[in-house]
């Protein structure tokens, strides 16, 4: 069997195709800018965030003692998962994680110009802070604070490199302290080391980003899922009606509400099975007329042949009997179209009743088989089925003809009747050849045959299991046909119970 992939999931790959599309782009240009030079990121709010924290470490560091600068390092390098450096312009470390700084690192350190000068401190002078002081005195006086001066709100140097021993990020700020030790040098610097580009969140927050792309997918979703369930929806109608019409059910209709391509396809295909319904109903009522008009002419022959053969010479009688086969063939043939033709315009009209099936078939294999034992039915008289009892008794009738006239002498026909989900099977089964596989779904075609000739010797014209299939569908059920697993055709019907 051919597996079939649904448009709807073709839809949707699409969709999550074109998103990963999307996603690489955005990756390989945000990897261009990176190349470009990581500073970039530093420029927005990033930045912001660095160098607050340096302006909070940096009035810490000042206030608290040298041999107390490796604690509070430590604990704001703890607090965001990093590691955190005090280092001068050569790369010595003044305080903090031991780590080697990277050539690349202490390439950029140079690169600073020289600070602004701060006055020395006294041993228990604070260090002035112009926005915090200035603050102070505006709270003291019920005023507001004044705007941070320009030398305040100007931003300080820094750097962001990627390096690859140790594999991580670092970002540099200046950090003009003064120190007692080195009242010479002001020129230190604050590394943050992070081994990932989040930095804990100060350098990239993920978050956010995951929440916006993940309410992105869903919106997107939500917002495609209507039209597809549309789309599909409406393919899976047509494809439904066309399967019907397909199987000669020409009544079926599909919705037209649709303004596009699909309502107008759906518009044609009304259109198509109304005048398929037409010509095919007409096909069937002028075969029913003709094999009605044939009746007649073939009834006065087959009296004129009566007479003929009482009145004809011994030497005659041979001619006469040739004569009243063909007749008699061309009888059986208008007949099985008269059948056929009828079981087709009634198909509409027909009213279910409840049928027992032990005694239909019976009654059947009697008329049908005789005497012999060829043919075995075995129904519990407790099985019933919904359908017309003429066109299911004709039905069933052509399966035991049909049977024993190719598997008579192959071994029992046997007649069987079960119940089983959502209705009734009724099955005719034989011992005979079987069918081709490829010839199962066709043997119930109008005029289908396995043998090309159609003489006498091989059986009819092909009508037979047609003239079942349009019984059975006028009761509203179901015929198909599979080859037995040792031997054997095996024909079962469908019903309602």
């Amino acid at each position: 069997m051919n597996w079939r992939f649904p448009l709807s999931a073709k839809i949707l790959l699409w969709f999550f195709l074109n998103l990963l599309l999307l996603g690489a782009a955005f990756y390989l240009f945000f990897r261009g800018q990176f190349n470009m030079g990581l500073d970039t990121l530093l420029a927005g709010q990033a930045g912001e965030r660095v160098e607050a924290l340096s302006n909070i470490i940096g009035d810490e560091l000042q206030a608290a003692a040298s041999e107390e600068r490796n604690e509070v390092l430590q604990y704001f390098g703890s607090s965001y998962g990093l590691q955190l450096m005090l280092v001068r312009p050569d790369g010595a470390l003044i305080a903090g994680a031991t780590l080697p700084v990277p050539p690349e690192v202490r390439a950029r350190l140079t690169v600073f110009g020289p600070p602004p000068m701060r006055p020395p401190l006294a041993p228990n002078e604070r260090a002035p802070h112009p926005l915090r002081d200035g603050a102070l005195a505006a709270r003291a006086n019920g005023n507001q604070p004044p705007p941070p001066p320009e030398s305040v709100r100007r931003t300080r140097p820094k750097f962001m490199v990627r390096t690859s021993e140790p594999a991580g990020y670092w970002v540099g700020i200046r950090l003009p302290l003064f120190d007692r030790e080195h009242p010479e040098s002001q020129q230190q610097t604050l590394l943050l080391f992070s081994p990932s580009l989040s930095g804990g969140g100060l350098f990239i927050d993920f978050k956010p980003w995951l929440l916006v792309g993940f309410g992105a997918v869903i919106f997107s979703v939500l917002f495609w899922l209507p039209l597809i369930r549309g789309i599909t929806r409406s393919i899976k109608q047509l494809t439904d009606a066309t399967g019907e019409i397909a199987e000669g059910r020409f009544e079926v209709r599909v919705s037209e509400r649709r303004r596009d391509e699909l309502g107008r396809l759906g518009a044609e295909i009304n259109s198509m099975a109304a005048r398929l319904d037409g010509f095919v109903a007409g096909q069937k009522r002028f075969l029913g007329d003709v094999a009605h008009e044939l009746c007649s002419p073939l009834a006065r022959m087959q009296i004129a042949l009566g007479i003929l053969e009482q009145r004809a010479e011994a030497a005659q009688q041979d001619y006469v009997k040739d004569v009243q086969e063909e007749v008699q063939e061309m009888s059986s043939l208008v007949n099985e179209l008269l059948s056929f033709s009828k079981a087709s315009l009634r198909e509409k009209a027909v009213k279910l009743q409840r049928v027992q099936l032990a005694e239909l078939a019976r009654r059947v294999v009697a008329r049908e088989a005789g005497d012999e034992s060829k043919v075995q039915v075995q129904i519990a008289d407790d099985l019933f089925a919904q359908a017309e009892p003429d066109l299911l008794a004709r039905a069933l009738a052509n399966l035991v003809r049909n049977a024993l006239r190719y598997a008579g002498d192959a071994g029992p026909i046997l007649v069987t009747a079960e119940a089983v989900e959502q209705g009734m099977a009724l099955r005719v089964s034989d011992a005979g050849p079987g069918v081709p596989a490829e010839a199962l779904q066709k043997i119930f075609d109008p005029f289908y045959r396995l043998e090309a000739s159609r003489s006498r010797d091989t059986g009819g014209i092909g009508l037979g299991l047609a003239i079942v299939k349009t019984c059975v569908e006028a009761c509203q059920g179901t015929v198909t046909a599979t080859n037995r697993a040792l031997t054997g055709l095996q024909v079962e019907i469908r019903l309602k119970n």
